[in-house]
Protein backbone atom coordinates (compact mmCIF):
# COMPACT_ATOMS: atom_id res chain seq x y z
CA UNK A 1 0.00 0.00 0.00
CA UNK A 2 2.76 2.43 1.06
CA UNK A 3 4.54 1.12 -2.15
CA UNK A 4 1.05 2.30 -4.58
CA UNK A 5 1.11 5.59 -2.44
CA UNK A 6 5.01 6.02 -3.28
CA UNK A 7 4.32 5.35 -7.43
CA UNK A 8 0.80 6.89 -7.43
CA UNK A 9 0.97 10.89 -9.08
CA UNK A 10 -1.17 13.39 -7.83
CA UNK A 11 -2.75 15.23 -10.62
CA UNK A 12 -1.79 18.62 -8.87
CA UNK A 13 -3.35 22.03 -7.91
CA UNK A 14 -5.25 23.54 -11.04
CA UNK A 15 -3.65 25.84 -12.97
CA UNK A 16 -5.35 29.10 -11.45
CA UNK A 17 -4.37 31.41 -14.27
CA UNK A 18 -6.38 28.84 -16.14
CA UNK A 19 -9.23 29.96 -14.45
CA UNK A 20 -9.13 33.60 -14.46
CA UNK A 21 -8.50 33.53 -18.11
CA UNK A 22 -11.57 31.95 -18.46
CA UNK A 23 -13.72 34.12 -16.25
CA UNK A 24 -12.11 37.32 -17.88
CA UNK A 25 -11.65 36.04 -22.12
CA UNK A 26 -15.32 37.62 -22.83
CA UNK A 27 -15.45 41.06 -20.60
CA UNK A 28 -12.02 42.33 -21.98
CA UNK A 29 -12.68 41.21 -25.40
CA UNK A 30 -15.56 42.84 -25.52
CA UNK A 31 -14.31 45.96 -23.35
CA UNK A 32 -11.26 46.43 -26.27
CA UNK A 33 -13.56 46.12 -29.36
CA UNK A 34 -15.67 48.85 -27.39
CA UNK A 35 -12.90 50.76 -27.14
CA UNK A 36 -11.23 50.54 -30.26
CA UNK A 37 -14.71 51.23 -31.99
CA UNK A 38 -14.96 54.62 -30.31
CA UNK A 39 -11.36 55.89 -31.15
CA UNK A 40 -12.04 54.24 -34.76
CA UNK A 41 -15.01 56.85 -34.80
CA UNK A 42 -12.78 59.60 -33.80
CA UNK A 43 -10.28 58.76 -35.93
CA UNK A 44 -12.57 59.19 -38.84
CA UNK A 45 -14.22 62.15 -37.69
CA UNK A 46 -13.13 64.12 -40.71
CA UNK A 47 -14.04 61.79 -43.80
CA UNK A 48 -17.64 61.86 -43.39
CA UNK A 49 -17.87 65.75 -43.67
CA UNK A 50 -15.66 65.85 -46.91
CA UNK A 51 -18.49 67.79 -48.69
CA UNK A 52 -18.83 69.99 -45.93
CA UNK A 53 -15.46 71.13 -45.78
CA UNK A 54 -15.49 71.48 -49.81
CA UNK A 55 -18.23 74.07 -49.47
CA UNK A 56 -17.10 75.64 -46.46
CA UNK A 57 -13.39 76.30 -47.82
CA UNK A 58 -13.60 75.79 -51.77
CA UNK A 59 -11.43 72.86 -51.62
CA UNK A 60 -10.00 70.95 -54.64
CA UNK A 61 -10.10 67.41 -55.49
CA UNK A 62 -6.61 67.14 -54.24
CA UNK A 63 -7.03 69.09 -50.92
CA UNK A 64 -9.97 67.06 -50.06
CA UNK A 65 -7.80 64.24 -50.22
CA UNK A 66 -4.84 65.33 -48.42
CA UNK A 67 -7.13 66.88 -45.27
CA UNK A 68 -8.92 63.00 -45.71
CA UNK A 69 -5.54 61.11 -45.17
CA UNK A 70 -3.57 63.19 -43.10
CA UNK A 71 -4.97 61.48 -39.78
CA UNK A 72 -4.38 57.99 -41.46
CA UNK A 73 -0.44 58.94 -40.94
CA UNK A 74 -0.53 59.50 -37.75
CA UNK A 75 -2.78 56.59 -37.27
CA UNK A 76 -0.04 54.47 -39.19
CA UNK A 77 3.17 55.84 -38.03
CA UNK A 78 1.98 56.12 -34.17
CA UNK A 79 1.16 52.55 -34.08
CA UNK A 80 5.23 51.53 -33.69
CA UNK A 81 5.68 53.50 -30.63
CA UNK A 82 2.09 52.68 -29.17
CA UNK A 83 2.92 49.08 -29.87
CA UNK A 84 6.28 48.93 -27.92
CA UNK A 85 4.31 50.71 -25.13
CA UNK A 86 1.93 48.38 -25.15
CA UNK A 87 4.18 45.96 -24.23
CA UNK A 88 5.74 47.65 -21.34
CA UNK A 89 2.36 49.06 -19.58
CA UNK A 90 0.02 47.02 -21.01
CA UNK A 91 -3.28 47.19 -22.76
CA UNK A 92 -5.51 48.66 -19.69
CA UNK A 93 -3.19 51.66 -19.31
CA UNK A 94 -2.63 52.19 -22.87
CA UNK A 95 -6.17 52.19 -24.22
CA UNK A 96 -6.79 54.31 -21.37
CA UNK A 97 -3.96 57.23 -22.28
CA UNK A 98 -4.92 56.72 -25.96
CA UNK A 99 -8.45 57.65 -25.12
CA UNK A 100 -7.31 60.45 -22.85
CA UNK A 101 -4.94 62.23 -24.95
CA UNK A 102 -7.50 61.97 -28.57
CA UNK A 103 -9.45 64.37 -27.12
CA UNK A 104 -7.62 67.37 -27.39
CA UNK A 105 -7.39 67.11 -31.22
CA UNK A 106 -11.25 65.87 -31.40
CA UNK A 107 -12.23 69.03 -29.85
CA UNK A 108 -9.80 71.39 -32.02
CA UNK A 109 -10.78 69.42 -35.41
CA UNK A 110 -14.53 70.52 -34.35
CA UNK A 111 -13.47 74.61 -33.56
CA UNK A 112 -11.30 74.77 -37.16
CA UNK A 113 -12.34 76.92 -39.48
CA UNK A 114 -9.60 77.21 -41.97
CA UNK A 115 -7.58 74.48 -43.89
CA UNK A 116 -4.15 74.96 -42.24
CA UNK A 117 -5.73 74.59 -38.69
CA UNK A 118 -8.01 71.52 -39.81
CA UNK A 119 -4.54 70.12 -41.30
CA UNK A 120 -2.55 70.37 -38.22
CA UNK A 121 -5.02 69.10 -35.34
CA UNK A 122 -6.61 66.53 -38.24
CA UNK A 123 -2.98 65.18 -38.20
CA UNK A 124 -3.08 65.01 -34.61
CA UNK A 125 -6.19 63.47 -35.19
CA UNK A 126 -4.47 60.14 -35.59
CA UNK A 127 -3.78 59.53 -32.05
CA UNK A 128 -6.82 57.48 -31.56
CA UNK A 129 -5.82 55.31 -34.64
CA UNK A 130 -3.17 53.85 -33.17
CA UNK A 131 -5.09 51.82 -30.40
CA UNK A 132 -5.28 48.88 -33.00
CA UNK A 133 -1.55 48.35 -31.64
CA UNK A 134 -2.94 48.30 -28.50
CA UNK A 135 -5.78 45.62 -28.41
CA UNK A 136 -4.10 43.20 -30.77
CA UNK A 137 -1.86 41.95 -27.71
CA UNK A 138 -4.06 42.67 -25.46
CA UNK A 139 -6.64 40.06 -26.36
CA UNK A 140 -3.93 38.04 -27.22
CA UNK A 141 -2.52 37.26 -23.95
CA UNK A 142 -6.60 36.39 -23.17
CA UNK A 143 -6.34 33.48 -25.30
CA UNK A 144 -5.24 30.39 -26.30
CA UNK A 145 -3.37 30.20 -29.48
CA UNK A 146 -5.64 27.73 -31.17
CA UNK A 147 -8.44 31.16 -30.54
CA UNK A 148 -6.27 33.61 -31.43
CA UNK A 149 -7.02 33.79 -35.12
CA UNK A 150 -10.84 34.49 -33.40
CA UNK A 151 -10.36 36.65 -30.87
CA UNK A 152 -7.82 39.11 -32.33
CA UNK A 153 -10.70 38.55 -35.63
CA UNK A 154 -13.59 39.71 -33.32
CA UNK A 155 -11.63 42.80 -31.75
CA UNK A 156 -10.59 43.77 -35.42
CA UNK A 157 -14.43 44.26 -35.57
CA UNK A 158 -13.81 47.36 -33.81
CA UNK A 159 -12.83 49.15 -37.07
CA UNK A 160 -16.93 49.35 -37.29
CA UNK A 161 -16.36 53.13 -35.78
CA UNK A 162 -15.54 53.85 -39.54
CA UNK A 163 -19.06 53.08 -40.36
CA UNK A 164 -20.38 54.35 -36.85
CA UNK A 165 -18.72 57.93 -37.99
CA UNK A 166 -20.04 57.63 -41.49
CA UNK A 167 -23.47 57.58 -40.49
CA UNK A 168 -23.76 59.49 -37.39
CA UNK A 169 -21.12 62.33 -37.49
CA UNK A 170 -22.83 63.67 -41.24
CA UNK A 171 -26.74 63.65 -38.87
CA UNK A 172 -25.57 64.97 -35.45
CA UNK A 173 -23.25 67.76 -37.80
CA UNK A 174 -26.91 68.57 -39.09
CA UNK A 175 -28.79 68.32 -36.08
CA UNK A 176 -26.35 69.89 -33.65
CA UNK A 177 -23.81 71.44 -34.98
CA UNK A 178 -20.12 70.99 -36.19
CA UNK A 179 -18.43 71.93 -32.23
CA UNK A 180 -21.03 70.17 -30.53
CA UNK A 181 -20.70 66.74 -32.43
CA UNK A 182 -17.18 67.20 -31.91
CA UNK A 183 -17.68 67.77 -28.29
CA UNK A 184 -19.80 65.15 -27.87
CA UNK A 185 -17.07 62.46 -29.24
CA UNK A 186 -14.85 63.91 -26.61
CA UNK A 187 -17.39 63.41 -24.21
CA UNK A 188 -17.15 59.68 -25.00
CA UNK A 189 -13.73 58.91 -25.38
CA UNK A 190 -13.40 60.38 -21.48
CA UNK A 191 -15.96 58.24 -20.56
CA UNK A 192 -14.28 55.10 -22.30
CA UNK A 193 -11.06 55.61 -20.96
CA UNK A 194 -12.83 55.45 -17.52
CA UNK A 195 -14.26 52.06 -18.31
CA UNK A 196 -10.72 51.06 -19.43
CA UNK A 197 -9.29 51.76 -16.23
CA UNK A 198 -12.16 50.26 -13.94
CA UNK A 199 -13.29 47.32 -15.67
CA UNK A 200 -10.72 45.88 -18.24
CA UNK A 201 -8.03 44.06 -16.47
CA UNK A 202 -4.16 43.01 -17.95
CA UNK A 203 -4.54 39.14 -18.89
CA UNK A 204 -2.54 37.10 -16.03
CA UNK A 205 -0.33 35.77 -18.10
CA UNK A 206 0.52 39.31 -19.45
CA UNK A 207 4.10 40.50 -18.16
CA UNK A 208 5.56 43.76 -18.87
CA UNK A 209 8.26 44.13 -21.67
CA UNK A 210 11.13 45.58 -19.57
CA UNK A 211 14.42 45.31 -21.92
CA UNK A 212 14.72 48.79 -23.81
CA UNK A 213 12.46 50.50 -26.40
CA UNK A 214 15.02 50.22 -29.66
CA UNK A 215 16.22 46.80 -28.98
CA UNK A 216 12.70 45.22 -29.27
CA UNK A 217 12.12 47.04 -32.14
CA UNK A 218 15.44 45.63 -33.98
CA UNK A 219 14.50 42.33 -32.96
CA UNK A 220 11.11 42.72 -34.18
CA UNK A 221 12.42 44.32 -37.63
CA UNK A 222 14.74 40.99 -38.09
CA UNK A 223 11.49 38.66 -38.05
CA UNK A 224 10.83 37.52 -41.46
CA UNK A 225 6.88 37.49 -40.25
CA UNK A 226 7.54 40.98 -39.32
CA UNK A 227 8.27 42.20 -43.36
CA UNK A 228 6.26 39.56 -44.77
CA UNK A 229 2.93 40.69 -42.59
CA UNK A 230 3.10 44.55 -43.35
CA UNK A 231 3.02 44.06 -47.04
CA UNK A 232 -0.32 41.90 -46.71
CA UNK A 233 -2.01 44.30 -44.19
CA UNK A 234 -0.80 47.60 -46.38
CA UNK A 235 -3.15 45.74 -48.70
CA UNK A 236 -5.84 44.61 -46.67
CA UNK A 237 -6.09 46.79 -43.90
CA UNK A 238 -4.59 50.07 -45.88
CA UNK A 239 -7.71 49.10 -48.33
CA UNK A 240 -10.32 49.33 -46.10
CA UNK A 241 -8.92 52.57 -44.75
CA UNK A 242 -8.53 54.30 -47.90
CA UNK A 243 -12.15 53.49 -48.88
CA UNK A 244 -13.90 53.88 -45.78
CA UNK A 245 -12.08 57.47 -45.16
CA UNK A 246 -11.95 58.54 -49.08
CA UNK A 247 -15.13 56.94 -50.54
CA UNK A 248 -17.92 59.94 -49.24
CA UNK A 249 -15.59 61.83 -51.60
CA UNK A 250 -15.51 58.96 -54.12
CA UNK A 251 -19.45 58.70 -54.14
CA UNK A 252 -19.72 62.39 -54.03
CA UNK A 253 -17.84 63.20 -57.18
CA UNK A 254 -18.52 59.53 -59.18
CA UNK A 255 -21.95 59.07 -58.39
CA UNK A 256 -23.47 62.80 -56.80
CA UNK A 257 -24.36 61.67 -53.88
CA UNK A 258 -25.56 63.97 -51.24
CA UNK A 259 -23.35 63.92 -48.25
CA UNK A 260 -25.54 61.78 -45.95
CA UNK A 261 -26.18 59.23 -49.40
CA UNK A 262 -22.88 58.87 -49.28
CA UNK A 263 -22.32 58.45 -45.25
CA UNK A 264 -24.80 55.94 -45.60
CA UNK A 265 -23.34 53.83 -48.32
CA UNK A 266 -19.75 54.06 -46.89
CA UNK A 267 -21.41 52.53 -43.41
CA UNK A 268 -22.49 49.85 -45.46
CA UNK A 269 -18.90 49.17 -46.78
CA UNK A 270 -17.70 49.20 -43.33
CA UNK A 271 -20.09 47.03 -42.03
CA UNK A 272 -19.40 44.55 -44.60
CA UNK A 273 -15.67 44.70 -43.49
CA UNK A 274 -16.39 44.70 -39.73
CA UNK A 275 -18.50 41.34 -39.76
CA UNK A 276 -16.39 39.74 -42.12
CA UNK A 277 -13.11 40.64 -40.33
CA UNK A 278 -13.96 37.80 -37.47
CA UNK A 279 -15.14 35.66 -39.95
CA UNK A 280 -11.87 35.80 -41.41
CA UNK A 281 -10.26 35.04 -38.03
CA UNK A 282 -12.35 32.19 -37.82
CA UNK A 283 -11.63 30.80 -40.88
CA UNK A 284 -8.06 30.80 -40.25
CA UNK A 285 -8.17 29.25 -37.39
CA UNK A 286 -9.92 26.41 -38.82
CA UNK A 287 -8.90 26.34 -42.60
CA UNK A 288 -5.48 28.48 -42.51
CA UNK A 289 -4.97 32.06 -43.17
CA UNK A 290 -3.08 31.51 -46.50
CA UNK A 291 -6.28 30.38 -47.94
CA UNK A 292 -8.39 33.02 -46.51
CA UNK A 293 -5.38 35.45 -47.81
CA UNK A 294 -5.74 34.14 -51.35
CA UNK A 295 -9.51 34.29 -51.38
CA UNK A 296 -9.07 37.77 -50.04
CA UNK A 297 -6.77 39.68 -52.70
CA UNK A 298 -8.61 37.32 -55.83
CA UNK A 299 -12.26 38.93 -54.72
CA UNK A 300 -10.58 42.24 -54.62
CA UNK A 301 -9.07 42.07 -57.48
CA UNK A 302 -11.67 41.61 -59.54
CA UNK A 303 -14.33 43.79 -57.37
CA UNK A 304 -11.28 46.25 -58.73
CA UNK A 305 -11.79 45.51 -62.63
CA UNK A 306 -15.46 45.58 -62.25
CA UNK A 307 -15.45 49.14 -60.72
CA UNK A 308 -12.83 50.26 -63.69
CA UNK A 309 -15.38 50.45 -65.99
CA UNK A 310 -17.69 52.99 -64.03
CA UNK A 311 -20.95 50.65 -63.67
CA UNK A 312 -24.36 51.79 -62.82
CA UNK A 313 -24.93 52.85 -59.54
CA UNK A 314 -26.28 50.50 -56.80
CA UNK A 315 -25.72 47.30 -58.93
CA UNK A 316 -23.39 46.43 -59.44
CA UNK A 317 -21.22 48.95 -58.48
CA UNK A 318 -22.73 49.03 -55.06
CA UNK A 319 -22.51 45.26 -55.07
CA UNK A 320 -19.01 45.78 -56.26
CA UNK A 321 -17.69 48.13 -53.30
CA UNK A 322 -19.82 45.54 -50.88
CA UNK A 323 -18.07 42.63 -51.86
CA UNK A 324 -14.83 44.00 -52.04
CA UNK A 325 -15.09 44.90 -48.42
CA UNK A 326 -16.47 41.53 -47.58
CA UNK A 327 -13.02 40.15 -48.90
CA UNK A 328 -10.46 43.37 -47.73
CA UNK A 329 -12.38 42.21 -44.12
CA UNK A 330 -11.38 38.57 -44.83
CA UNK A 331 -7.79 39.41 -45.73
CA UNK A 332 -7.26 41.63 -42.44
CA UNK A 333 -8.76 38.62 -39.86
CA UNK A 334 -6.18 36.44 -41.99
CA UNK A 335 -3.23 38.80 -41.73
CA UNK A 336 -3.45 39.05 -37.80
CA UNK A 337 -4.25 35.17 -37.52
CA UNK A 338 -1.18 34.46 -39.05
CA UNK A 339 1.20 36.73 -36.91
CA UNK A 340 -0.45 35.03 -34.10
CA UNK A 341 0.42 31.57 -35.35
CA UNK A 342 3.96 33.12 -36.17
CA UNK A 343 5.34 35.76 -33.38
CA UNK A 344 5.97 34.71 -29.94
CA UNK A 345 3.44 36.61 -27.32
CA UNK A 346 6.24 38.86 -26.16
CA UNK A 347 7.25 39.83 -29.33
CA UNK A 348 3.31 40.44 -30.74
CA UNK A 349 2.92 43.85 -29.07
CA UNK A 350 5.93 45.20 -31.23
CA UNK A 351 5.68 42.77 -34.25
CA UNK A 352 1.47 44.62 -34.39
CA UNK A 353 2.84 48.06 -34.12
CA UNK A 354 5.10 47.56 -37.20
CA UNK A 355 2.81 45.61 -39.45
CA UNK A 356 -0.45 48.41 -38.07
CA UNK A 357 2.09 50.84 -39.25
CA UNK A 358 2.33 49.54 -42.75
CA UNK A 359 -1.52 48.84 -43.01
CA UNK A 360 -1.56 52.77 -41.84
CA UNK A 361 0.28 53.64 -43.96
CA UNK A 362 -1.56 51.53 -47.03
CA UNK A 363 -4.29 53.61 -46.07
CA UNK A 364 -2.55 56.90 -46.64
CA UNK A 365 -1.74 56.61 -49.99
CA UNK A 366 -4.71 55.87 -52.21
CA UNK A 367 -6.66 58.51 -51.46
CA UNK A 368 -4.18 61.02 -52.44
CA UNK A 369 -4.11 58.85 -55.82
CA UNK A 370 -7.42 59.01 -55.87
CA UNK A 371 -7.51 62.70 -55.72
CA UNK A 372 -5.12 63.31 -58.23
CA UNK A 373 -6.24 60.48 -60.83
CA UNK A 374 -9.65 62.49 -60.30
CA UNK A 375 -8.32 65.66 -61.01
CA UNK A 376 -6.40 64.98 -63.83
CA UNK A 377 -8.96 62.63 -65.57
CA UNK A 378 -12.71 63.07 -64.08
CA UNK A 379 -12.58 59.66 -63.49
CA UNK A 380 -11.28 56.29 -60.89
CA UNK A 381 -10.18 54.14 -63.43
CA UNK A 382 -6.92 54.03 -63.28
CA UNK A 383 -6.82 54.10 -59.28
CA UNK A 384 -9.14 51.03 -60.00
CA UNK A 385 -6.48 49.28 -62.25
CA UNK A 386 -3.84 50.30 -59.53
CA UNK A 387 -5.93 48.43 -57.32
CA UNK A 388 -6.18 45.31 -59.24
CA UNK A 389 -2.76 45.17 -59.96
CA UNK A 390 -1.83 45.41 -55.95
CA UNK A 391 -4.56 42.93 -55.37
CA UNK A 392 -3.16 40.56 -57.60
CA UNK A 393 0.04 40.61 -56.84
CA UNK A 394 -0.30 40.15 -53.12
CA UNK A 395 -2.16 37.14 -54.13
CA UNK A 396 0.86 35.96 -55.98
CA UNK A 397 3.62 36.99 -53.26
CA UNK A 398 0.79 35.17 -51.12
CA UNK A 399 1.12 31.86 -52.35
CA UNK A 400 4.56 31.64 -53.16
CA UNK A 401 5.97 31.94 -49.61
CA UNK A 402 3.89 30.90 -47.26
CA UNK A 403 2.97 27.63 -49.95
CA UNK A 404 5.05 25.21 -47.85
CA UNK A 405 3.58 26.85 -44.15
CA UNK A 406 2.68 24.10 -42.49
CA UNK A 407 -0.89 23.39 -42.53
CA UNK A 408 -2.17 26.27 -44.50
CA UNK A 409 -1.55 28.71 -41.51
Amino acid sequence: MSELRKGSRSPGPPDPDAAVLRAGQGRNLVLATFAFAVTFWAWNLIGPLAATYNRQLGLTPTQTSLLVAIPVLVGALGRIPVGVLADRFGGRRMFAAVCFVSIIPVLFVGWSDSYGWLLFWGFLLGIPGTSFAIGIPFVNAWYEPARRGFATGVFGAGMGGTALSAFFTPRLVEAFGRPATHVLMAAVLALTGVLMLGASRNSPRWSPATAPALPRMRDAMRIKATWQCSFLYAVTFGGFVAFSTYLPALLENAYRFAQTEAGLRTAGFSIAAVLSRPLGGTLSDRLGAVRVLLISFGGVALMAIVLIFHPPVEVPAGLSFVLMAFFLGLGTGGVFALVAKLVEPAKVGTVTGLVGAAGGLGGYFPPLVMGAVYSATGTYAIGYVLLAITAAAALLYTWRAFRQVTGGT
